[in-house]
């Protein structure tokens, strides 16, 4: 009973920081679209003297509501969609009246434009849902209500203004906070692998293999987020400063997924080589342990936004290390795990500003081939 109770707690406690942690990546959005629908309600109300300027909010939401992807270009759109369906709603519904098939009349020929526009798949539905709007909640009474149309542009603009100027995001930290967890995986994986080698335990080894094969999702996480950051980094004057580091990350994105996927092969070889006992010398073991350190310190440099040059040294001592077990004699698995720390150090070199020749070089240096 008290074990069902420990776990039963332990659960409770993980979702709670999970959602916190998603409360806390959201803070920034939460706060853009507050801000972004008082202030368009204020413009539209106040200055351009709508006194129920509903879609003015409205579309300060729906441009906000775009968390990932180029959040920017595809804001723009989903203004003009919001526009266009509000437009084509508002001027048919006038003609034909409200009902059943003139919603549906509304619905097509709004997405009909929207297509005809050349508006993506979001624009589409947008100026669909808009034109439902029109035609159900608010349909014209007196004559085509251009001042919605306004009030929508006025939504999408103060949207955009909020996005890219007054409260924009962190493209670093968002970068940063999906690198994290890619950068994890590899460090983890090194490290389980290098300790089933220092321990002689299969166990370690095939633990480290399940989590780099299960990793391609966070990778995955991590190339869809760079754009965002970039987009960010270019798009709003306040986070001009963070280019030079989101570069990095993006000059270093393939070298990353090239390791993570060298370092499966690693695993698997390691979990052969201790199935089959052969020899795993101390220095094998040790050689993948570095390797985990620098990717380690790359995680941590290129999260405070500086070139990882100090992750350097112990890639060389990793390549010195895996040439050590190589001269005490390796098995075939062995050979190919001495490959592969190689191959890895080659690529996490590419992180720190080498560029594959340099780092080429480098690693034959260390292994005593030049």
């Amino acid at each position: 009973m008290g074990g069902g109770t420990t776990g039963l707690r332990a659960r409770a406690a993980e979702g709670l920081r999970e959602r916190l942690q998603r409360l806390r990546a959201l803070a920034v959005v939460v706060l853009q679209t507050s801000v972004a629908a008082a202030v368009s309600w204020t413009i539209a109300s106040r200055l351009v003297g709508n006194p129920e300027p509903v879609f003015a909010p409205i579309s300060a939401v729906i441009t906000l509501g775009i968390s990932t992807g180029q959040r920017y270009r595809r804001a723009v759109e989903l203004v003009l969609g919001v526009a266009l369906g509000v437009a084509v709603g508002d001027a048919l519904i006038w003609f034909i009246g409200t009902g059943g098939w003139q919603i549906g009349v509304a619905v097509a020929l709004a997405m009909v434009a929207a297509v005809a526009a050349g508006g993506s798949a979001a624009v589409v539905a947008q100026s669909a849902a808009s034109a439902v709007l029109i035609a159900t909640l608010t349909p014209p009474t007196e004559g085509i209500y251009f001042s919605r149309v306004v009030d929508a542009l006025i939504g999408g603009v103060v949207a955009l203004v909020v996005m890219a100027v007054l409260l924009p995001v962190d493209p670093l930290t968002v970068v940063s906070r999906a690198a994290k967890p890619a950068l994890g995986v590899l460090i983890d994986g090194l490290r389980g692998a290098a300790r089933g080698l220092r321990e002689q335990d299969v166990a370690f080894a095939d633990d480290a293999l399940t989590l780099l094969s299960e990793g391609e999702g966070k990778l995955s996480e991590f190339h869809r987020i760079l754009p965002e950051g970039q987009e960010a980094a270019t798009m709003a004057p306040l986070r001009w400063h963070a280019r030079g580091a989101l570069r990095r990350y993006l000059e270093s994105a393939e070298y990353l997924e090239r390791s993570i996927r060298n370092a499966r092969v690693l695993a698997r070889r390691t979990v052969t080589l201790l199935r089959d006992g052969e020899p795993a010398p101390p220095p094998l073991g040790e050689a993948v342990a570095a390797l985990a350190d620098a990717a380690d310190v790359i995680r941590h440099d290129l999260g405070r936004g500086h070139a990882p040059s100090g992750a350097t040294d112990l890639l060389r001592r990793a390549v010195r290390a895996a040439s050590a077990a190589h001269q005490q004699g390796l098995g075939f698995s062995g050979n190919v795990v001495v490959a592969q720390v190689r191959a890895i150090a080659t690529d996490l070199l590419g992180t720190t500003g080498l560029t594959h020749d340099e780092a080429d070089r480098d690693v034959r240096r260390a292994g005593g081939v030049l």
